[in-house]
């Protein structure tokens, strides 16, 4: 859901967002919520809810106790408690739906552990959060440099600071537990801060980072996943998937989560099918299964000894076979039972007016010829018209007459010796 900043205006040129990432209804935000109970006050003149959904850095997103009683909506930006210090987030829900999405995320809402909000971000406030945004990504660069130096199997993969600029967060991914006190020292006394880390996983890294899919789409896991469930390869192997690790992975390197979205779908259908190591006991042989369609309902036997012709079957002719053959009956062929798939003919698109060629917009290059250009006549003072004159009237002499009037020169052998 788009907001009325990043609209087009009237002569169709793109306005731009006007709040600078604090739009009202936090399209602009990753893992964005709408408040469909914002127009609705509460019943029987219950108090609202007093806590409150505040969103950080990069969709990290905590929930904040309103004590004070703040009138707050969605998108204001708000100082909250912090150790040590106070942090600066931005409120992405409030109301019921706040109690909604801590029973979901498992949190008790009458816990003590749940901090409070100070009060609403001043302009001083906000000008030390922007500066301290500012400086994130050069000590994204420099703090690489120094745990490359240091030769530590790690990747910091984001920084972020405090509101108040008084700490900053280290997140970085490794494979083995780091020992890295020497890398906080070296921190410490480089950015002159304090300094925290934290260890995230793959998932977590490419969630933070965002990115481009390979479907194309923004990645689910920056934009609406937050659970992360575990995949296998059994999931791409039930869809009958291509088991090419290149092409299964993601970009944070593991499955993709994308994989266990349709397979309940495919479990379900399978549960109709034979299992896959069915043999069918034939007069003219054993047949094996080769290949299955879902979809269609299909399947495909080849002989044992014979693999290049393959034979479709239904599963109902198959489920008819395998009962056969518990009964220690041998049906004759698989021919009998085959059926032919008839391919239906593409349909032939005629390109009009090469509408749907991608350079039809594409201005041809204009080819020089170097040809036709006329070369100007020498007009040079020391130039002889005569000699011009006479390279030009006969084209067509043979060059071997030029040899022919040349006198040989003679040597004679004695004199050589001499």
């Amino acid at each position: 859901m788009a907001c009325t900043s990043c609209s087009t205006s009237d002569g169709s040129s793109p306005k731009g967002c006007k709040n600078n990432g604090t739009c009202g209804t936090d399209s602009c935000n990753k893992l964005t919520v709408f408040d469909w109970l914002s127009n609705m006050s509460p019943s029987n003149g219950e108090t609202p809810f007093d806590c409150v959904e505040v969103r950080f850095k990069n969709g990290r997103k905590e929930f904040y106790r309103n004590t004070e009683k703040i009138t707050l909506s969605i998108s204001d930006i708000v100082a909250t408690e912090a150790s040590p210090g106070h942090d600066i987030g931005i409120v992405t829900l409030t109301g019921e739906l706040v109690k909604i999405q801590m029973k979901k995320k498992g949190v008790n809402p009458t816990s003590a552990e749940i901090q409070k909000i100070y009060r609403k971000a001043s302009q001083k406030d906000i000008d030390i959060w922007s500066d301290s945004r500012d400086k994130e990504e050069p000590m994204k660069v420099k703090a690489r440099e120094i745990a490359i130096a240091l030769k530590l199997q790690m990747k910091i993969s984001d920084i972020e600071f405090q509101g108040d600029g008084s700490k900053a967060i280290f997140y970085y991914t490794a494979e083995d537990r780091v020992d890295f006190r020497q890398l906080i020292k070296e921190f410490a006394q480089v950015f002159k801060t304090r300094i925290e880390m934290k260890q995230v996983g793959f998932r977590q890294e490419a969630a933070r980072l965002g990115g481009i899919g390979s479907c194309g789409r923004e990645l689910c896991c920056s934009t609406w996943l937050t659970d992360f469930r575990s995949v296998n390869t059994s999931a791409a192997r039930y869809q009958q998937l291509s088991l090419n690790p290149q092409k299964l992975a993601g970009q944070c390197g593991k499955l993709k989560c994308c994989l266990n979205y349709e397979l309940d779908t495919y479990l379900d259908a399978l549960k109709g099918f034979p299992d896959f190591e069915t043999k069918l006991y034939t007069e003219k042989g054993d047949a094996i299964c080769q290949k299955q369609d879902i979809f269609k309902g299909l399947m495909w036997f080849a002989y044992t000894d014979n693999f290049a012709n393959w034979h479709v079957l239904k599963i109902d002719q198959v489920k008819e076979i395998v009962e056969q053959n518990k009964q220690k009956i041998r049906v004759s062929a698989l021919e009998d039972f085959a059926i032919e798939i008839v391919v239906e003919p593409e349909a032939n698109f005629n390109n009009a007016m090469g509408q749907e060629s991608l350079t039809r917009f594409d201005q041809p290059r204009k080819k020089k010829n170097n040809n036709n250009k006329k070369r100007k006549p020498n007009t040079s003072p020391n130039s002889n018209p005569n000699q011009s004159a006479s390279q030009t009237q006969n084209p067509n002499q043979n060059p071997n007459q030029n040899r022919q009037n040349k006198k040989p020169i003679i040597i004679n052998k004695n004199e050589q010796k001499k």
